[in-house]
């Protein structure tokens, strides 16, 4: 990736170049952390990407800059797309038609049908010797892994680096679990349902996939596990000593992902287009509507409702959209199949954001304060709209239940409420009075990882050693005592 010079000025300039190993996942997971990695190649880190065959965002075909490692694996890009628009047709369409319970099993289904595609990955990748005899010869300093995509920490494990998990855990005694749409301040009903979330998702819905990876991972390791995620390894003395993980969160908080101009190779024609319509709007101003990457296209009836309801408003409206034209859509509504969404939320005449809720959309509308309307269908876009309804930023609709009335209501609340764009600009003040920028802080942190090879946290494993031990101690001391007692008692009586 880089040569010598590069190198040679690098470890001189910085005192430090490492290696790093990466295990991406698909669509806005991978748009995140690539502007992690742009930066860490900045820095002249040497990049490696460790991808299936099957991708269709992470493109190692194309000179890049990023190493590639590819696992080959049947089937092609075309066979991950439809895969994908199935999981959103489901997701979207099918399953809020149907109860909790037929809902949550048709999603596990899709998940355990899903794991067979992850176990060729994961198995074409861990025993393929020559790959991971040439990863263990590269001697990379830390794995960057997103743990939505089982076998990243295995192929850690195997090849003895720290791993950094872009993901943050659930604590479901005050951290609202995934897909639940609750905010941080729950009553007690609502931690009653959050518990019942996660012990629904832990011990009834991910049973097989946990004892799947289980056994796929004791077999790749010689050993058991607890879990899959819970990994040990055995050293060459074979004493069993804690592998040293260090997660680091990506998500953690609202402020992470620094925006970014995402202008790809477009022509300029269509950007001047888009400024051309985005300034005859005048003193009304445009509105950014966007479901994201994965949504494309939408059903004819629900599309028709939803140009129906941006026709009545009096701002131009930007939406990205390659279905079929609805019959509805307004003279004020332009349809593009792709916007340079973040460059528009920071244009100074946009008045409203239409998202689903995704990760990446929410934190550049909090960057730049605009107010929202939120449409979330799956995953965690319940909870990052009900995060910004809770801090007054958002308006939330029912993608499946709402009618033109309720969208456009949504929409002039939004805009014409002074206290949602007073909210979103608070956020995005506090969002920018930071000592260090995000981008710059999550690199610090792979690169703490890198240098100081993980983080066991001894102080604190040995208090609660010493709880655990104090605890013992005291209950065998009363247990002892109430012997004592017990038979000093009986021989008292046998006295008598």
């Amino acid at each position: 990736l880089l040569g010598t010079p590069a190198k040679t000025f690098c470890c001189v300039g910085c005192g430090f170049c490492g290696k790093v190993l990466v295990w991406p996942c698909e669509m806005s997971h991978w748009l995140n952390l690539k502007t992690i990695l742009e930066e860490l190649l900045q820095r002249r880190h040497e990049v490696t990407i460790l991808t299936s065959s099957q991708t269709f965002l992470v493109d190692y075909h194309k000179p890049s800059a990023f190493n590639f490692e590819v696992i080959f694996v049947s089937g092609n890009q075309e066979d991950a797309e439809k895969s994908i628009n199935y999981f959103l047709d489901l997701a979207v369409n099918i399953m809020p038609t149907l109860s909790l319970w037929e809902s949550a099993k048709l999603f596990q289904n899709f998940f355990l049908e899903a794991t067979e595609q992850f176990e060729e990955v994961c198995r074409k990748a861990v025993y393929n010797e020559s790959l991971m005899e040439k990863l263990r010869e590269t001697k990379y300093d830390v794995m960057v892994i997103d743990p939505v995509l089982s076998c990243g920490e295995l192929v850690a494990e195997l090849l003895g680096i720290p791993f950094v998990n872009t993901i943050r855990l659930c604590l479901p005694s005050y951290v609202p679990v995934s897909m639940g749409g609750l905010t941080d301040r729950m009553t007690f009903m609502e931690r009653l349902k959050n518990m019942m979330f996660t012990l629904f998702f832990d011990f009834v819905l991910q049973q097989y996939d946990f004892q799947f990876w289980d056994q796929f991972y004791s077999e790749a390791l010689g050993k058991r596990l607890y879990k899959y995620l819970c990994v040990r390894r055995q050293n060459k003395s074979n004493k069993f000593s804690d592998i040293t993980f260090y997660f680091f969160y990506l998500k953690v908080e609202a402020n992470f992902l620094f925006p970014y101009a995402t202008l790809f190779n477009r022509k300029n024609v269509c950007l001047q287009e888009m400024e051309d319509f985005v300034q005859s709007s005048g003193e009304d101003g445009v509105v950014v509507f966007s479901l994201g990457s994965m949504v494309k296209n939408l059903r004819e009836e629900r599309a028709n409702f939803i140009a129906s309801a941006l026709a009545q408003l009096p701002q131009k409206v930007l939406w990205r959209y390659k279905g079929k034209k609805p019959a509805t859509l307004g003279a004020n509504t332009r349809i593009f199949d792709w916007l340079p969404q973040n460059d528009l939320l920071g244009h100074p005449k946009t008045k409203a954001f239409i998202t689903h809720g995704g990760t990446n959309g929410i934190y550049e509308a909090i960057y730049h304060g605009i107010p929202m309307v939120g449409i979330p269908m799956f995953a965690d876009q319940p909870d990052n709209i009900a995060h910004m309804k809770a801090k007054g930023a958002a308006v939330e609709v029912n993608f499946n239940t709402m009618t033109s009335a309720d969208l456009l209501s949504a929409l002039r609340t939004v805009i014409y409420q002074p206290s949602y764009k007073e909210n979103a600009m608070r956020l995005s003040r506090i969002h920018h009075d930071q000592p260090i920028k995000p981008l710059d802080r999550a690199v610090f942190w792979i690169e703490f990882v890198m240098r100081h090879k993980g983080y066991h946290s001894l102080d604190v494993i040995g208090f609660l050693l010493a709880c655990v031990a104090t605890a013992i101690f005291m209950v065998t001391k009363c247990c002892l005592f109430s012997c004592q007692k017990i038979v000093k008692t009986g021989k008292k009586k046998k006295r008598e």
